[in-house]
């Protein structure tokens, strides 16, 4: 049985390189601790996984390597759209269809995939109701979310105002939306963006659609410019991608931090128009990325606190709010953990470990969970990050990580630029089959 792959003694190359070999080998690691028929019940244990993005599905994955367990996912829509390498569709150079998978692979004996939406949960009865009527009922459920758009945090913003100024944040139509907006702006306009405070899903990823916008500018438009505003004052790989706006599109992207005026606070849809506390930025075209929370099924459950996001048991992933309910991936409170596709994958598969054990009456151990996400800054150059984790002090500590080195030579780039697409097709091969 699998299990994770031992810690090297050092996660960084010489030069501070995450160890390729060592990030792609955690997408087939996993503490999957599988259920013995001595120990489970007669009758298998019913769990339940709502959602069927990166975690859930890679929960259900995991849970039906066990014979012990009846496995459900829930998930409404036929295609999951996946949101990594998605900017280089914003970006002209990828198709939408190269993100777009689904079900269809699945072990139909060890999963059933049920095509409907969790309307409510009673935690008492251990019951689930969907959209249809059907009640479903379990001995643990696992709740993959994700994140809902928070339109009331900005003044201005709604879904009717993404019509206008799409947000693309969830991968999809949104995403299409943004890339004909830039196909169809005249040369010399000024597109803009707007980032959000953390936290929100993946940390990088704004800054890698700035990248790849401009990439397009320079290439199709070059008279225009990108203006990222930013409630932030520093970000993610904020040094490698600095250097390598300056190396790749100089004077073509203007970061504008929160010290400096980049938080907007409101937005005027029909001008197209982006308010800060330090003045106004009219756009041709607007990205605005709004600020997050944990997906709306989160909150009905009741697994989601004060602060939009679900608390979790760093070991188990189950709710510090209600009994018998796990949650992962970009929906939970993780500490150091980043909200990425990599992430969601590890914490499924501990999750998983977690929920065979708690059902045979065992006590989860601490298990280290790997994180790992590429950025592209042009089609042939990548940048990368990796992390391992581990729980303290009830949440999830980086114990070890590092960064591409910087100061490396193009092919160096684009090597990993390379890694990022065989990254991505390990892991929905992995996740999707």
């Amino acid at each position: 049985m699998k299990k994770f792959a031992p810690l090297p003694h050092g996660l960084r190359r010489k030069g501070g390189t995450p160890s390729r070999r060592y990030v792609l080998r955690g997408l087939a690691g996993s503490a999957v601790v599988l259920a013995s028929p001595a120990v489970l019940a007669k009758q298998p244990a019913q769990v339940v996984v709502v959602g069927g993005g990166f975690a859930g599905a890679t929960a259900a994955r995991t849970l039906a390597l066990s014979d012990e367990i009846a496995v459900t996912l829930i998930e409404p829509q036929a295609q999951y759209t996946a949101c990594p390498l998605s900017n280089a569709v914003v970006g002209g150079f990828r198709e939408l269809k190269a993100q777009q998978f689904g079900y269809d692979a699945f072990p139909k004996s060890q999963i059933k995939v049920i095509p409907q939406r969790a309307i409510s949960v009673d935690v008492a009865a251990r019951r689930l109701r969907l959209e249809n009527g059907t009640e479903i009922t379990y001995d643990r459920l696992i709740l993959a979310p994700g994140i809902e758009l928070r339109f009331d945090a900005l003044k201005g913003y709604s879904e009717k105002a993404a019509e206008t100024l799409p947000h693309a944040w969830k991968a999809g139509e949104q995403t299409l939306l943004l890339r004909r907006q830039l196909e169809a702006m005249s040369n010399g306009g000024v597109v803009v963006m707007s980032v959000p405070a953390n936290p929100y899903r993946c940390p990088p990823g704004p800054y890698e659609r700035a990248s790849l916008i401009a990439h397009y500018l320079k290439a199709k438009k070059p008279r225009s410019k990108l203006i990222v505003l930013d409630a932030k004052d520093s970000f993610s790989k904020q040094k490698l991608f600095e250097a390598a706006w300056q190396e790749l599109y100089p004077g073509l992207i203007e970061w504008v931090p929160l010290s400096s005026g980049g938080q907007v606070v409101e937005v005027d849809a029909a001008t197209k128009t982006l308010i800060t506390d330090f003045g106004k930025h009219k756009a041709a075209v607007a990205n605005i990325i709004p600020p997050q929370s944990a997906g709306q099924f989160a909150h009905i459950a009741g697994v989601a606190d004060n602060t939009g996001w679900c608390p979790v048991d760093p070991i188990t992933f189950e709710s510090r709010l209600q009994p018998n309910i796990h949650v992962i991936g970009d929906a939970i409170i993780a500490g150091g953990m980043p909200k990425s596709a990599f992430s969601a994958n590890s914490q499924a598969k501990v999750c998983a470990s977690a929920v065979m054990q708690l059902l045979r009456g065992e006590t989860p151990l601490g298990q280290k969970l790997i994180n790992t996400c590429y950025s592209l800054v042009a089609p042939d150059y990548g940048i990368s990050i990796a992390g391992v984790f581990e729980p303290r002090n009830g949440l999830l500590t980086e114990v070890a990580g590092g960064v591409s080195p910087a100061a490396k030579p193009r092919d160096f780039r684009a090597q990993e630029a390379r890694y990022a697409q065989e990254w991505f097709e390990t892991l929905t091969h992995a996740v999707y089959g």
